[in-house]
């Protein structure tokens, strides 16, 4: 079956995306560009981001990884993007850690570290940055002049491995890679810093949670510390066939990065290092600020956890899983137990007055990173609050930092994200 562009219609824009020859999706490269209007506004292939003045924003690797043995899957030096900030934010840092799945097997890895995911030789040299990294007020307006840093994700493990692999020549140093990032930018000043926060989309959302309280711990009490979860709430959940697809992929990660050492001892006490990777048995255990924001209807989880076609031999999912759109009554009841799922795993959060939650009932997956849906006139809004203003009022303590939308198809401001194929 061959593929085409994958491509995403919502009341307010048209969403085109790459699909892989193996029907699989990248959803941190999934934009290619957004119309509104007939209004070009974006793009995300190669540098025409520039058209739209973003900026671009150079790679740094860093230096003293190698002596800390902190390298990529390949045995690279590691890297980051720094924008400086200035004014009233030139004390302020917001880091953001890149996503981008995980390897789950010696054959994946040695692949990925082919690639920008597992090695700096193939990291682009500049990116542009772009919603919450943006540096203008009418596009962010609470972090615009922050100083904002991407931290490059090439361990495969959500930045928390320790070991080696000499014999595929592998290096799972993903924990490592944290630590020397953040001694380079607490040189580079953020340990003067008086307000920061760690972000992380996808997979760096799940590391956004795992290294929450060590962010905080970088820093003295009176620095004003929060963590945002993007797209990381990954839920331990049963595929359409009645299995468990990423607990499978969760146990690889786990079992060949041997991150058993590394993962929170206060749930690695009590439960199995895999249950230990899954977000919705650490986040209550978390003692610093975190927000959560999902979607409720999580467009990576339905197509790699809850519908992949290794769930689905006979492809009655298939339509589903490529358009919310094309989904039979009883496709969209099993969907509906999942916003469930999703609702009861964030409840001990929500119910913290320090933590926020942001869930809304659209198809789609990552929504800070990209402009359209973290602050733009037609981005997705709960109760007419959109993302960037909750994240905001919630870090700076203006209120309603919690909203939990209805259920589908209430939600008319989603970017609901569909995938084409022939």
């Amino acid at each position: 079956m061959g593929h085409k562009l994958l491509w995403a219609l919502s009341l307010v824009g048209l969403i085109f995306f790459d699909v892989s020859a193996n029907g699989s999706v990248d959803f941190d490269e999934m934009v290619g560009f957004v119309e509104f209007n007939g209004t070009e506004l974006f793009q995300t292939n190669g540098d025409v981001f520039s058209e739209a003045k973003f900026p671009m924003v150079g790679l740094t690797l860093v230096r003293g990884a190698a002596a800390k043995g902190a390298l990529c899957l390949d045995g690279t030096l590691p890297g980051y993007h720094l924008h400086r900030g200035y004014g009233s934010g030139a004390n302020n840092w917001l880091v953001q850690l890149e996503g981008g799945g995980w390897c789950d097997t010696i054959r994946n890895c040695v692949y990925r570290k082919k690639t920008r995911r597992g090695s700096s030789s193939y990291m682009e040299k500049e990116i542009p940055f772009t919603g919450i990294l943006s540096d203008r007020a009418s596009d962010n307006p609470d972090f615009f002049n922050w100083n904002r840093v991407k931290v490059r994700y090439c361990d495969g493990g959500s930045f928390s491995g320790d070991s080696e692999n000499k014999a595929a020549q592998l290096q799972f140093r993903g924990k490592r890679i944290w630590f020397a990032a953040m001694e380079e930018l607490m040189a580079q000043g953020m340990s003067q810093a008086k307000q920061a926060l760690l972000s992380g989309c996808s997979a760096g959302g799940l590391a956004a949670i795992l290294r929450c309280d060590d962010f905080r711990s970088l820093f003295p009490l009176t620095t004003k510390v929060k963590c945002l979860s993007d797209a990381g709430l990954f839920l331990d959940s049963i595929d359409v066939s009645g299995g468990r697809s990423l607990r499978r992929m969760y146990e690889g990660v786990v079992k060949l990065q041997g991150l058993e050492a590394t993962l929170p001892r206060a749930c690695t006490l009590r439960l199995d290092p895999t249950s230990c990777f899954f977000p919705q048995n650490i986040i209550n255990q978390i003692k610093t600020p975190l927000f959560i924001l999902n979607t409720a209807y999580d467009s990576w989880q339905i197509q790699e956890s809850l519908a992949p076609p290794t769930a689905d031999p006979r492809g009655y999912w298939h339509d589903c899983r490529l358009n919310y759109a094309k989904c039979n009554s009883s496709q969209i009841q099993f969907l509906q137990g999942f916003r469930i799922r999703i609702l009861n795993a964030v409840k001990g959060v929500a119910a913290s007055r320090q933590n926020g939650v942001f869930i809304n009932s659209c198809f789609a997956h990552c929504q800070t990173e990209r402009h359209d849906t973290w602050f733009d006139k037609n981005s997705p809004a709960v109760r007419n609050k959109g993302i960037a203003v909750a994240v905001g009022d919630w870090y700076f303590g203006r209120g309603g930092g919690k909203l939990i939308d209805c259920a589908y198809p209430c939600d008319k401001t989603c970017h609901n994200l569909v995938f084409k194929s022939s």
